[in-house]
């Protein structure tokens, strides 16, 4: 049986052994946009498990990962499906999808468990086109197929968040989530948008050191992927998201996370008001 296999990442939130290790006085120079994003990713979850896909929103994660006390609803799925609809590389080999299945069955994302029912399940993620979205929708659903799970019981729990651009309205404004097949075949309602300023998006996407290397196809079976880093870029990028921690924990945060989320339309739900009040409480470090 495959094991899973992910990239090492460093408990934030309880940050043992780091000693020396993060480097440099990072300014959060982005803060305001990511306060403000976050919040409404959290209110458009449905209650659900979000799951954030990839490296790009981890300081999202990383935020609302300092700010609330029960993390439970936060997952991460390090994965990076750029290279998988390659020509140059072929279709997936047997032991990449046996190992891409065992890591997501270890997330709690085999078809039969998310046809069991439970919450809705939300990917999230910086999006541009959606391709990242559409492959990990064919990924689930080919894999239903081999397993003979319905795939009507499996969509009905997925939801998406795409992290998109930010532009001024118009009619003519593409939307990445309109023309892409695997995406349209979701249950009406299913995708939910927040846009983040330009320049952050880009930041966020492109330039942001990250404490992981992309998750490609090529790294999903390679055991080097357990180990940390210690390059000076992965020392840079431990600082400023341990930095983003610490933001999420403080009350200006915490009351900007509030004063974004009863303006949307979830505030009239039970959850999200339970959810408004636990930020509104002094927040304290777990032991």
């Amino acid at each position: 049986m495959t094991e899973p296999n992910r990239p090492y990442r460093w408990d934030l939130v309880r940050p043992d052994r780091l000693g020396a290790l993060p480097s440099g006085a990072p300014e959060l120079w982005f803060l305001r946009e990511l306060t403000d994003c976050a919040a409404k990713v959290l209110a458009r979850s449905e209650d659900g498990d979000l799951y954030f896909v990839g490296r790009s929103a981890d300081s999202v994660y990383d935020l609302l990962s300092g700010a609330l006390t029960d993390r439970g609803r936060l997952r991460l799925l390090p994965l990076s499906l750029g290279l998988v609809d390659n020509p140059l590389l072929g279709p997936l080999t047997p032991a990449e999808t046996a190992q891409l299945r065992a890591n997501f069955a270890d997330g709690g994302l085999s078809p039969a468990a998310l046809a069991a029912g439970g919450p809705p399940v939300v990917f999230t993620d910086l999006v541009s086109s959606g391709g990242t979205f559409a492959t990990l929708l064919s990924l689930l659903r080919a894999w239903s197929e081999d397993d003979g799970v319905a795939w009507v019981e499996v969509r009905r729990r997925l939801r998406l968040i795409g992290i998109t651009w930010r532009h001024e309205p118009s009619p003519q404004t593409w939307r990445w989530h309109q023309n892409t097949p695997e995406i349209a075949d979701l249950t009406s309602g299913a995708v939910r948008n927040v846009s983040l300023a330009g320049s952050v998006w880009h930041y966020f996407g492109d330039t942001q050191p990250k404490l992981t290397r992309s998750f490609t196809r090529r790294r999903w079976t390679d055991d080097d992927a357990r180990a940390p880093r210690h390059d000076d870029k992965t020392r840079e990028a431990l600082a400023e998201a341990l930095a983003v921690v610490a933001a999420g924990r403080t009350a200006a945060v915490r009351d900007r996370l509030v004063r974004t989320m009863v303006k949307e339309p979830a505030i009239a739900q039970p959850w999200l008001r339970a959810l408004i009040t636990e930020l509104k409480l002094p927040r304290q470090r777990k032991a």
